[in-house]
């Protein structure tokens, strides 16, 4: 099947999500063609010892919303995976707060994927980090 339809898939509950949606506390609600929304609401087990969200919950959700992404983009027959990504987080997001991670690709060739992503308020829109990402794109054996 083709990267959209897989994540349509997870989506509507039809296929698994990954483990790692459960561990953080995060799910796509949203899957079209070249844009995922992930939402989530950081937990008490993603903090770190000085009582904020820790930076590695914002990137592993960014890194999911974009590549899953540059994913709806991929044909069927092929995979992808991230060569890289950066993450700005603008400000703390308070433990609870539900937020709205938005990947959208702005690129999609045969070889290399690049897209970029938010994580807002789902609520009020305050947007709390921005991220990019460029993902490799291969042909299944």
């Amino acid at each position: 099947m083709s990267g959209l339809e897989f994540m349509t898939a997870i989506k509507e509950g039809r296929l698994p999500g990954p483990p790692i949606g459960k561990t953080m506390g995060f799910w796509p609600t949203l899957v079209e063609d070249g844009k995922v929304i992930f939402t989530g609401t950081p937990s008490f087990d993603v903090m770190n010892p000085i009582g904020t969200v820790h930076g590695g919950w914002y990137g592993t959700v960014l890194d999911s919303c974009m590549a899953c992404a540059i994913q709806t983009k991929v044909p069927k027959g092929s995979t992808y995976t991230t060569l890289e990504y950066k993450v700005n987080i603008i400000r703390p997001i308070p433990i609870g707060t539900r937020v709205e991670a938005i990947g959208t690709v702005h690129h999609a060739g045969r070889s290399t994927g690049i897209a970029d992503g938010e994580i807002r308020g789902a609520e009020d829109g305050k947007l709390y980090a921005t991220g990019s990402t460029t993902c490799i794109i291969m042909k299944m054996a």
